[in-house]
């Protein structure tokens, strides 16, 4: 009995290069199908490109490791050729506009734990109130929780008869989140190649159009979902989100080195939980230190958009379902949102 299988076939094309990157074909998601009879294999790729020698090199090195598997008599490989879009960023190698998308804005983060996704709600939040049409794409496929800040865990998308998915729409934001679309406390089990294929469907097949500002709330570090996204979507810009510690710094610089490769611009830095304020004295605590977020903006010469506070009622708020910009625009912390969001708008015109 043949012991090849699927999860095998595909776990050697990751040796296979994308030629001219560093990157493999599985994490680019070009493997569509693949065909296991006896001894023979064949797998189906698809690339988008108009240079003849991309599938003629992607055809020789993937047959050439897939006759190297043991058990392997005979390997074929088929490429689909398609046109590739209009390439919409000089600096993002491949990446292209979203459809009827004005700017797309990625929000990261080098370490998990900075609130990150708070900072993502409350800027999309801040932009739709300040008269923008925003959408907000939850690109953390294993950790989602936009779906919580907005009160959507029990919303589901809808879908049309060609497959475009239909975003939800919480005051006012077209949203998208994995956790949206799992039950309460169910996992997201998911392989890189099927990491990828969820993120460029939130990306690709969401009805997007109409918008000013897409924000997407990427996971923490540099894996698979970044190099998707900086990969396939032209980027006006990313907002790198940390706290005042060495220790959220270190990543940070990370997470801004990657955008540096790719020639995204760094919007800038938004320093989170800054301090904290007691409510019964007034006193202020630095408990992440103090001044990182300018340090870090001051050696990457990019601007420190603003200084988030640790907050109760912000905390409260997003546990509610409603980002505190929508709560009260007179809340100090929704200001300085609402601060950031302005920056933001004048950055990216």
């Amino acid at each position: 009995m043949s012991h090849l299988s699927e999860e095998l076939i595909v776990e050697r094309l990751k040796e296979v290069k994308f030629p001219g990157y560093s990157r493999d074909i599985v994490s680019f998601g070009l493997v569509k199908n693949v065909e296991i009879a006896g001894c023979d294999v064949v797998v189906r790729l698809s690339v988008a490109t108009n240079n003849p020698a991309v599938p003629a090199a992607l055809k020789r090195d993937s047959e050439k490791v897939l006759r190297a598997i043991q058990g392997v008599k005979s390997a074929n490989v088929i490429i689909d050729i398609t046109n590739p879009p209009e390439v919409a960023s000089v600096g993002q190698a491949g990446a292209t506009k979203i459809a009827g998308v004005d700017h797309v804005i990625a929000i990261a983060s080098g370490k998990g734990g900075v609130g990150k996704s708070t900072v993502s709600a409350n800027i999309a939040a801040a932009l739709q109130s300040l008269g923008a049409k925003v959408g907000l794409c939850d690109c953390d496929i294993y950790g989602p929780s936009i779906s919580l800040m907005f009160g959507a865990t029990h919303e589901r998308p809808m879908a049309t008869s060609d497959n475009t998915i239909i975003p939800m729409n919480r005051y006012g934001i077209k949203l998208i989140s994995m956790g949206s679309l799992l039950d309460d406390n169910s996992p997201a089990i998911l392989r890189g190649p099927m990491v990828t294929r969820a993120t460029q469907q939130f990306l690709r097949q969401v009805d997007w159009a109409g918008l000013n500002f897409l924000i997407l709330d990427l996971p923490p570090g540099t894996g698979d979902i970044q190099l998707t996204v900086v990969q396939t979507v032209a980027l006006s810009g990313a907002v790198i989100v940390t706290t005042p510690q060495e220790v959220a710094l270190i990543d940070a610089r990370k997470a801004a080195a990657m955008f540096a490769k790719v020639n995204v611009e760094v919007l800038g830095i938004v320093e989170n939980m800054s301090y904290f304020v007691s409510p019964s004295d007034g006193k202020r605590y630095d408990i992440f230190g103090s001044g990182g977020g300018e340090r870090e903006a001051v050696r990457l010469k990019v601007p420190l958009l603003g200084c988030v506070p640790l907050d109760i009622e912000t905390r409260a708020a997003g546990d509610r379902g409603m980002p505190i910009v929508f709560e009260s625009q007179t809340h100090p912390i929704s200001k300085v949102f609402l601060k950031i969001a302005n920056e933001l708008r004048k950055k990216v015109g």
